[in-house]
């Protein structure tokens, strides 16, 4: 009685082994189809980046996930990894040839300026891994923020209120409100004097 019983366990465990890899198996078809449809998606925002015409462009950001508030504009050039999970409230310029990530959760706030060629990174590979996994985290830039010209910023960052980060630097960690950051990495070099910020950064030259 005890053999057959153990008999009948085996062919149990046998049958949900064999479940299991089927679902796994089909897990994983599942999300490289997912993966190659993003791909797909990221290739043609990539030449719609190019279309001269602002209208043009956040049309079809929004159709594909992002979210893009009242009269901000982004340049032409901007790559993405994942429009959906990327937010930019409203009266931001995003300059020519920007990467924003969107691996992991990116918000650009209101009246946010930044300017040509900056990369924002959600992703990047952890070197202390041995196999290099690749680890994600969110990115927040908030309100009257100005980054200076090729400037990256790197995952898990907040950049506090008017804040500014000077061309080139590299942000690591979180940026102070009103501080004024700038080298490699980024350190405080300065800090704004007025705190009281209301200006609106208004219309974006039309074919940029």
């Amino acid at each position: 009685m005890k053999k057959l019983n153990r008999d009948i366990l085996e062919d149990i465990r046998k049958v949900l082994s064999s479940k299991y890899k089927v679902l796994s198996m089909t897990e994983k078809v599942l999300r490289r189809i997912s993966t190659i449809i993003l791909e797909f998606i990221v290739m043609k925002l990539h030449f719609v980046g190019y279309v001269p015409s602002h209208h043009f462009r956040r049309f079809f950001y929004r159709l594909f996930g992002m979210r893009i508030g009242k009269g901000s504009t982004i340049h032409t050039g901007a790559r993405f990894y994942d429009p959906r999970n990327i937010e930019i409230g409203k009266d931001s310029i995003i300059g020519e040839g920007v990467v924003l990530d969107g691996r992991d959760k990116l918000i650009i706030g209101d009246h946010v300026d930044i300017a040509s060629e900056v990369m924002i990174y959600n992703s990047e590979h952890d070197v202390q891994s041995s196999d290099f996994q690749a680890k994600t985290a969110p990115v927040e830039i908030s309100d009257y923020v100005f980054i200076g010209p090729r400037a990256i910023i790197l995952p898990g960052v907040k950049i506090g209120k008017g804040a500014v980060v000077g061309a080139g630097a590299v942000v690591t960690k979180d940026v102070e409100e009103y501080s004024i950051v700038g080298g490699v990495p980024a350190k405080k070099i300065g800090e704004r004097k007025i705190k009281e910020l209301t200006y609106k950064l208004g219309r974006a030259a039309w074919f940029r």
